[in-house]
């Protein structure tokens, strides 16, 4: 016995009532045959309920495609229900990925030019969801029409294709300009919203476009002048607010009008102002409104005045109760701060207060704009709320805000010692949470400020005798102590209680670093040189120094070991050039942005006599004194280094070495966007002709800081590339430090060089991704 077909409504009621998804799905699959049985009979009077199912079974989550035909068949049909179904069938099941959807081209078309206002509004409908760029060539001449059909439902319904079609097929944007001008004296609240977006895109795509409706900014003046004092419509109004909707709108679209015109921004400086003072702020609607007054404010001409107004908005919002409206107050005053500084400034104590916020979200935001207000004049205030911050903060956080402090003591440090103690409380408190380059600009800081050596050491031996498990600070410490504890031992620190400090004191708590088993790899090295370097600056006998030293002689860590090695040989060999070698590390100076090739390996090679650095644990890399000192004692001269490819680094005994000669290559721009650049400057070590040595320098001319910079890069296959560290991923606002990153290529074929790159980071408080070839590089870098 032949199971009769269901009602749609018995349908539902028995798949609601499934009690498991087994008789759920055998309820459909029963459903679904009955259904191809009635397709493939063909019957035309109950076509339609058919589909009406299946698509029913389509919004469960099943398999409806065999009904796309189906679709096709109804929207043919002369009978309105069947086109009902046939075009929301259509909207559920196609798509513009399956050619099937073409084939009702013809249909929409005929029903565009000859249906009723029912149909004619189905057929835009679909048109609007599911129209392709084939489609909207196709049937742009019959929407245009119908922009000025008598019926109201109707033009709204082709305002809103319209769209579609602009978003689709850019090129369409001259076909519904004239209409639009005619439009905008609609009073019927739908057309009206729809052509104000229409004008939207065609202002956002085409500067043509944008030209042409400058010249309605005056109407659009009026238009939103009457919502703001008499209303639109009692309909449309909300907790108050007439036609937030329409206002939100309008304003959106005199921002785009008034854009770089200092016209357009004239006319509507009193319309902004009207609509700031008197919009309602109790209710979300008027909060909704009063942001894009702000966001109009901020990205046309306005005048000072009116930017104040909006600045003070936003400072009120901060103070509202809904978490939103406080992030949404944070974002826009980020945006504002460098081109309004002073009137944010203004807010400050209520943006630092949000950095207690519970919400992830919104102490990050407050984060980034309390580092953003930082300047010369409140960096102390502001560097203490930050640490007090730092403290307290989420994990996730704590990196940002390590990293933001010890940017803005670089830029507006008062004194050097505050700019000494600023980062030792951040490495203190933030441990691995900091910056890469930390332990290095700490390093390099501390050994340009002369008068300062004493008190560094001393405030970092009483910070490493407290904690021994803040690596940064333990390496810096290390390195402090290795180069100036003569001084440490003097007492001769600038405290008000002198530190006495004794020569087993310093030599226990070293050992205590190598033998800690919270010390890496790189902890170890900083401490064994720093023991290496005592060794000439303590008055006492030498022999527990060389017991450590020689215990790392067979340390399974491959840059202790040597190092432990070299030492050794330097004890038993050379003990008379021992001082000498490891005398105090010259005043060292920050270079500017444009270092040369040979320069920057110097500097690495004096840093790496003091503080090793084993995040790449290379031969080349190594200090190798053992082939130093091969060889008779009596001979005077030393045989010459061969270059390594990673570039010759000076050794321990400053022994001259000729560095390579740089081909003169040009330098190339190869990016730029709101402020931020990418150039590329090339070098060519003359002793190895296939070798090229590419620097990236990004540089930030814009208002906001680019945080989290990474910068990738790839080349064909026939060319080999390393791609090194880069010296952070900050790149400073106005002109700051700038990031450098080393990119060594060999092209021993001398093939054509191409350089594919990729670059993400966050600027404006929004995330970016660039990725973009680069095919001009010169000549001299390939052949």
């Amino acid at each position: 016995m032949v199971v009769p077909s269901l009602k749609l409504q018995d349908l539902i009621e028995e798949i609601r009532g499934a009690k498991t998804q087994a008789q759920e799905r055998e309820v459909i699959q029963k459903e679904c045959a009955h259904i191809r049985a009635s397709f493939r009979d063909g019957d035309p009077l109950h076509r339609h309920r058919q589909l009406a199912k299946l698509l029913y079974v389509h919004m469960l989550g099943y398999p409806a495609h065999f009904g796309q035909m189906e679709c096709l068949k109804l929207i043919a049909s002369p009978r309105f229900s069947d086109k009902r179904m046939g075009y929301l069938g259509a909207m559920l099941l196609l798509d513009e990925r399956q050619d099937a959807h073409l084939l009702i081209t013809n249909s929409i078309k005929n029903d565009l030019s000859q249906g009723s206002q029912p149909v004619q509004g189905l057929a835009l409908c679909t048109l609007s969801t599911v129209g392709s760029a084939e489609m909207c060539r196709d049937l742009a001449t019959e929407v245009e029409k119908l922009l000025l059909q008598p019926s109201p439902y109707v033009r709204k319904k082709a305002v809103l294709t319209a769209v579609h079609m602009i978003r689709k097929v850019p090129e369409l944007s001259n076909i519904f300009l004239p209409p639009c001008a005619q439009l905008l004296q609609e009073r019927h609240h739908g057309i009206l919203l729809g052509t104000i977006t229409l004008i939207t895109e065609l202002c956002e795509g085409s500067p043509a476009a944008l030209r042409h409706f400058r010249k309605v900014v005056p109407q659009l003046v009026e238009i939103l002048r009457t919502l703001v004092t008499s209303g639109y419509s009692a309909e449309h109004s909300i907790s108050g607010v007439s036609d937030p909707f329409l206002q939100v709108q309008i304003l959106r679209l005199l921002r785009i009008l008034g854009r770089n015109h200092e016209d357009s921004s004239e006319t509507m400086n009193d319309l902004l102002a009207q609509v700031a003072t008197n919009t309602e702020t109790s209710r979300n609607a008027g909060n909704a409104v009063l942001l894009e007054t702000v966001l109009t404010i901020m990205d046309i001409r306005s005048a000072a005045g009116l930017r104040v107004l909006a600045v003070n908005i936003l400072g009120r919002f901060l103070l509202n109760s809904d978490k939103n409206i406080r992030y949404v107050a944070l974002t826009s005053l980020l945006r504002l701060v460098q081109s309004d500084h002073s009137a944010v400034q203004r807010h400050r104590s209520t943006v630092v207060e949000c950095l207690q916020e519970p919400d992830t979200s919104l102490s990050r935001r407050a984060l980034e704009l309390s580092l953003a207000l930082v300047n010369s004049s409140n960096v102390r205030s502001m560097t203490r709320e930050l640490q007090g911050f730092l403290e307290s903060c989420p994990p996730d956080l704590r990196a940002d805000c390590a990293s933001g402090i010890l940017l803005a003591a670089e830029r507006f440090a008062p004194t050097k010692r505050w700019h000494i103690d600023t980062i030792l409380h951040v490495l203190t408190t933030a441990g691995t949470h900091v910056r890469d380059d930390a332990v290095a600009n700490l390093t390099q800081l501390i050994g340009g400020a002369q008068e300062l050596h004493a008190y560094s050491v001393c405030r970092l031996y009483s910070a490493l005798a407290e904690d021994i498990s803040q690596q940064p600070l333990v390496q810096v410490a290390a390195w402090c102590i290795g180069e100036y504890g003569d001084l440490l031992l003097e007492g001769s620190c600038e405290e008000t209680e002198p530190l006495q400090v004794e020569e087993e004191e310093v030599l226990v708590l070293l050992e205590k670093v190598l033998q800690s088993h919270m010390s890496l790899p790189a902890t170890r090295g900083y401490a064994l040189t720093a023991l290496m370097k005592l060794s000439t600056r303590l008055r006492g006998d030498n022999n527990r120094i060389r017991q450590v030293v020689s215990i790392y002689g067979s340390c399974l860590d491959v840059e202790l070991q040597q190092r432990a090695v070299e030492y050794n040989t330097l004890f038993r060999k050379y003990d008379h050039m021992r001082a000498a070698i490891l005398e105090k590390m010259p005043l060292m100076e920050r270079g500017g942005p444009q270092v040369d090739e040979e320069a920057e390996e110097s500097k690495e090679a004096r840093l790496s006599e003091a503080a090793p650095v084993p995040t790449e644990p290379q031969a080349s890399k190594l200090l190798d004194l053992l082939d130093l000192l091969d060889g008779t004692s009596g001979d005077s001269q030393h045989p010459p280094l061969d270059p390594s490819p990673g570039g010759t680094l000076v050794h321990l005994l400053d022994l001259p070495c000729a560095p390579p000669a740089l081909a003169p290559i040009p330098n190339v721009k190869v990016f730029e966007r709101e402020g931020l650049q990418l150039n590329l400057s090339f070098a060519r070590p003359s002793e190895i002709p296939a070798l090229l040595l590419i620097t990236a320098t990004a540089t930030n001319s814009s208002g906001s800081d680019v945080t989290h910079f990474v910068c990738q890069a790839a080349v064909p296959k026939s060319i080999q590339l390393q791609l090194q560290a880069p010296s952070g991923d900050t790149v400073p606002a106005q002109g700051g430090l700038p990031i450098t990153q080393l990119l060594r290529i060999l092209n021993p074929n001398k093939a054509p060089l191409r350089l594919k790159l990729r670059l993400t980071y966050n600027h404006f408080g929004q995330s970016v991704q660039e990725i973009f070839e680069v095919n001009n590089l010169p000549l001299e870098t390939w052949q």
